[in-house]
């Protein structure tokens, strides 16, 4: 039997969920889908990307801290670059602006304020 894997969706680890998912939304342009109601989990998204936010108290039994690290695969350079220049004006954490590296990706990092990162890149090799 061949089982086709969905896209994964990452956990990432927060310290302080309200206080996230206004960073989420209001610097990284996600989509609240649930979760502000408190139940020390949320769901967001934005285009075919799902993510879960957890708290402490969620992430108790199996204790995973940040920070994790993201890899979001973009389609072009030109998306890399863009995202970069909404990202900057949003005010997100800028850990390195877009650069084409040797390994051939063009990358960027980010950071929330709990220190987990995004790796924005396209494979052009």
């Amino acid at each position: 039997m061949l089982i086709n894997f969905p896209p994964a969706v990452p956990e990432i680890p927060v310290s302080d969920l309200p206080k996230a998912l206004a960073y989420y939304k209001n610097n990284l342009g996600f989509d609240i889908d649930w979760g502000e109601e408190g139940g020390h989990i949320a769901g967001i998204s934005k285009g075919d990307c799902r993510i879960f936010l957890t708290d402490a108290p969620f992430r108790q039994r199996y204790q995973n801290i940040s920070p994790v690290l993201i890899w979001f695969n973009l389609n072009s350079k030109e998306q890399v670059d863009e995202l970069y220049t909404i990202w900057n004006s949003s005010q997100v954490k800028i850990i390195s602006p877009p650069e084409s590296k040797p390994w051939k990706l063009h990358e960027f990092t980010a950071s929330d304020p709990d220190g987990n990162l995004f790796r924005v890149f396209y494979d052009f090799s």
